[in-house]
């Protein structure tokens, strides 16, 4: 599968709202609004990349990434692929293209926050992500139940 990545802007954030849906469960609320990502694109130093099926810009969208740069440190917001085309390396095309982006913004460390018993948890440890802090009882399910919110960190370039 080709996957294409390029830049994101507001106008785009309609295009990605259905892979948000589709990638976070409604049990933990983790899915942002567009009023939410709208508002972190407002921000100084954000940005997004889109990952498309297909070697061209008008292609399906299978991925966002949405990450904040803040002097030489960086946050990835949020990262999502389609469930559909989940562990066919889109999400690492997205991770690549976020940490390339960093480096041309002289980024020495790039964090991210994640629930405890999240399965993307591989995934970042697999991309050289450290666990550095845990904040207990961070997250709540919509059932009550809550979970712990693990920091992981990244050097750039690894």
């Amino acid at each position: 599968m080709i996957i294409s990545v390029s830049p994101g802007i507001v106008s785009d954030l309609p295009a990605i709202m259905p892979v948000m849906q589709a990638a976070f469960s409604p049990q933990y609320g983790e899915a942002w609004s567009l009023v939410q990502c709208t508002g972190a694109l407002a921000l100084s130093g954000s940005a997004m990349v889109i990952a498309r099926v297909g070697a061209d810009v008008e292609g399906s969208v299978c991925g966002f990434a949405i990450v904040r740069t803040i002097l030489d440190e960086a946050e990835l917001l949020l990262i999502a692929t389609d469930p559909a085309r989940q562990r066919l390396g889109v999400g690492t095309t997205l991770l690549n293209a976020v940490v390339q982006m960093t480096e041309e913004r002289s980024v020495s460390r790039l964090y991210v926050e994640v629930r405890h018993d999240n399965p993307a948890l591989d995934f970042y440890y697999g991309h050289h992500f450290v666990k550095i802090g845990e904040r207990l009882n961070y997250y709540r399910r919509s059932d009550g139940q809550v979970g712990h919110a693990l920091t992981l960190v990244r050097k750039v370039p690894v």
